[in-house]
């Protein structure tokens, strides 16, 4: 296999503004000239291995963060978008995109909330009886949208935050103890009643309730978020104004979601639980007892692995409803999901809600050739009552197979058999497989040809050449 070259030019230029160094500086530091290192950071040169060397002894620099992080991210999403019809084909080669991601990150940004735009705008116009009568309306973008690209960029992993939940948990008292010590200097007292509301704060009358028909880790995270808002509230809108948010919408809910992530990261602290997580060999039911936590706030938190210097396993995470639509995703690895649409319906999450309480395991290949090894479970959570509605979700985890002697899971796989490993996809609009019997809708980079007298799996076949 051949070296693959390593260009990264915005990283590199990110490293030396967060140490305030000039380039000259900076060169003297890696023991470079001051051209050779203007040549790699604007990705006309590699990062040669006495930079990456230099980078780790001079500064402690993870050097993992070179090759992870925003690009692989957003040459997906902007494949994605480039392969709407509304732009020309043919559409630009994956060396140009990754070209755009590593030196202009911050057009491919604006591009991708160009199209957003679009889309929404044609998504609104295409229903006349929303469309008419609103001209008075201004286009906005979603605020969900803006939060969830928020942390999608962030790596899913916020370290003031998670710092701080860190430092909140340390100490011989339980964390239960803790958030108690933090409601009773406060002078708030803590009720249980039976209702549908998960959460109840009430400033006024210092009352927090939690329902009784939550599940005992979800009545924790739910205090460790109440916690977050009374605790951390200065750090929590510190992020938020770094964030720059186009509404106060959006802001809001990103609050909510900084508050879930010191929540996750306070029941589940990140040194404490990547070293459980590699003891255990990322079992997640033995994670589950051992932390008090849910399966899901298990599996989220094993994505969120990524502290410069003491990363975990690269997971991806995602979490889907059973009509297939995606509700929480991330990715530490080179799969990205799809933006708009559901999930591959080959991959094995989709089969979770068919086996309740199980674990499936899968091998799979994406169009690229990088193979994964998978795992679902169905996490439906119940009402706590025989008339309350049952939410019906299920999660899926993964890495890259690279990483299966880390996981309990891949014991007994047949990782050396090609044959094992299923071909799925990222989202039928995107997927060049040509012979896939699960295609729902036709690809947009590829041009189509009709046979009227031939029938296939599919009433078509997929041109190689883009039309």
């Amino acid at each position: 296999m051949a070296i693959q070259k390593l260009y990264a030019g915005a990283k590199l230029r990110e490293i030396r503004t967060r140490l305030q160094l000039t380039q000259k500086e900076f060169a003297a530091r890696l023991g470079v000239s001051l051209p050779y290192l203007n040549q790699m950071e604007n990705n006309n040169r590699p990062v040669s291995t006495a930079v990456v060397l230099a980078l780790a002894r001079e500064f402690g620099t993870d050097v993992t963060e070179l090759s992870t992080g925003d690009s692989e991210r957003m040459v997906s999403d902007l494949r994605e978008a480039l392969a709407d019809p509304v732009f020309p084909a043919p559409a630009p080669s994956p060396a140009d995109l990754r070209l755009v991601a590593s030196n202009a990150p911050g057009v491919a940004r604006a591009l991708l909330a160009l199209h957003r735009a679009y889309r929404e705008t044609h998504e609104r116009l295409a229903s006349l009886d929303e469309a008419l009568g609103r001209d008075d309306q201004v286009l906005r973008a979603s605020p969900w949208e803006d939060v969830r690209d928020f942390f999608h960029y962030c790596d899913n992993y916020i370290d003031a935050v998670d710092r701080a939940a860190e430092h909140f948990a340390q100490g011989p008292d339980s964390i239960d103890a803790r958030a108690a010590s933090v409601l009773e200097r406060r002078g708030i007292s803590l009720q249980f009643s039976d209702n549908s509301m998960l959460r109840r704060f009430e400033p006024q009358r210092k009352i927090l309730t939690l329902s009784t028909n939550a599940s005992a880790a979800t009545r924790r995270f739910q205090l460790l978020h109440q916690v977050a808002l009374l605790t951390q509230n200065d750090l929590l809108e510190a992020t938020l104004d770094l964030a720059r948010f186009q509404t106060s919408e959006a802001r809001a809910i990103a609050k909510i979601g900084l508050a879930n992530y010191f929540a996750g990261a306070a029941l589940l602290p990140y040194r404490a639980f990547l070293s459980a997580a590699q003891e255990t060999r990322h079992d997640l039911e033995m994670l589950s007892d051992r932390f008090g936590a849910s399966i899901e706030q298990i599996a989220h938190r094993l994505s969120t692995l990524q502290r410069p210097g003491a990363k975990g396993v690269p997971f991806f995470f995602v979490r889907v409803d059973q009509a297939g639509t995606i509700t929480k995703r991330h990715s530490a690895t080179r799969l990205q999901f799809a933006r708009y649409g559901g999930a591959c319906p080959l991959w094995n999450v989709h089969q979770a809600f068919e086996t309740p309480g199980r674990f499936l395991r899968q091998l799979a290949e994406t169009p690229d050739g990088v193979r994964y090894i998978c795992l679902a479970r169905d996490v439906s959570k119940r009402g706590g009552s025989f008339r309350a509605p049952v939410r019906r979700y299920a999660i899926g985890l993964g890495c890259e197979i690279r990483h299966a002697e880390a996981l309990t899971y891949a014991d007994d796989m047949d990782l050396t058999n090609p044959q094992a490993f299923e071909p799925i996809g990222i989202s039928c609009r995107i997927c060049a497989r040509p012979n896939c019997h699960q295609r729902s809708v036709p690809p947009l980079e590829q041009g189509l040809r009709i046979d009227h007298d031939r029938r296939g799996v599919l009433p078509y076949s997929i041109d190689n050449q883009s039309p």
